[in-house]
């Protein structure tokens, strides 16, 4: 039997360190606490590498876009409601950072339970179990009348909730509602919804004529409003790993068919508990092939969006 064949290892070509490119230098490593604690020394601590990178080119997107007066289009899912991210929400809006907000229906029935009950998020496992899952009546009547008379009058979804919310008599929380103040500042405020998919459907009130006249509507809204992100503006998706991404898609297609291929040359970031197929593609990955760059930022929203929030406005200052 012959001995199995090894490479010379002393034939192998090196190559001299200082003419090896590297992806890493001690320049962008991160430097610990020192005397100044504030928001702005931690993020300038942060490494220069990989998503570190990311989050401080997503910051600097924002405020160059508010800075070139670009809209900055947040969509979201319901999770960032209910784990209490309104009030960072409604802060930027005030700031006139946020231009656009555009949501799920789930978000939608969050923020209007904080508004009107201060409470919100059911334990689904137990209301399954005798089927009064999401059959809170309040939630539902208030808001399918609220599109039932938006249909009428010939408002959106998030118009329609938004009215529906300030007419209401007994509010507990309605500084937190995002969907309130959006309205109240003059910030675009959509609600995308998907029959069958949310707890309203459900209830007897329940209009489907009046819940796709109103929620198609905004579909056109979000889409006028897409319009100017051209050459600046940004999307973040948080949240949302179906609705919003597949929404947001084909509004931009009907922007770009409008206006002779614009927008282009905006940025995208996903903010998510975890990765999904929809949101990298499309939003991350599809929206700029025309020009932009897109990120995704992984991470619990009740931690990324406080640290995005606070850079954002240290970064403004």
């Amino acid at each position: 039997m012959s001995t199995p064949r090894e490479a010379d290892l002393s034939k192998v070509r090196t190559i001299p360190v200082a003419g090896r490119p590297n992806k890493v230098s001690a320049s962008e490593f991160a430097a610990p606490p020192g005397a100044d604690r504030s928001i702005g020394a931690f993020l300038r601590a942060l490494p220069d590498v990989l998503k570190a990178a990311d989050f401080r080119k997503v910051v600097d997107a924002i405020v160059g876009a508010h800075r070139a007066r670009r809209a900055v289009i947040v969509m979201l899912g319901g999770h960032v409601v209910k784990t209490g991210i309104g009030p960072l929400l409604v802060d930027l809006m005030r700031r006139g950072v946020i231009t656009d907000i555009a949501m799920n229906g789930s978000a939608a029935i969050h923020d209007y339970e904080i508004a009107r009950f201060g409470a919100t998020s059911e334990d689904v496992a137990a209301g399954l179990r005798d089927g009064t899952f999401g059959m809170a009546d309040e939630t539902g009547r208030g808001l399918n009348a609220a599109f039932t008379r938006g249909m009428k009058e010939g408002w959106g979804m998030g118009e329609s909730v938004a009215r529906a919310i300030a007419d209401e008599p007994t509010l507990v929380h309605p500084e937190l509602s995002v969907i309130r103040q959006a309205h109240a500042l003059g910030v675009g405020v959509t609600v995308h919804a998907a029959l069958g998919a949310e707890i309203i459907h459900q209830h007897p009130a329940a209009d489907g004529a009046a819940i796709g006249d109103t929620s198609h509507r905004d579909f056109r809204r979000l889409a006028a409003s897409i319009e100017r992100l051209h050459d600046g503006g940004v999307v973040l998706n948080c949240g949302s790993a179906v609705i919003m991404p597949e929404v947001f898609l084909k509004a931009l297609t009907v922007a770009r068919n409008l206006n002779g291929g614009h927008p282009t040359g905006f940025v995208t970031c996903d903010i998510d508990m975890q990765r999904h197929y929809r949101p990298h593609v499309n939003v991350v990955q599809r929206p700029t092939l025309a020009g932009g760059a897109g990120y995704e930022l992984t991470g619990h929203h009740e931690l990324m969006l406080p640290l995005l929030t606070w850079a954002v406005v240290d970064a403004l200052g």
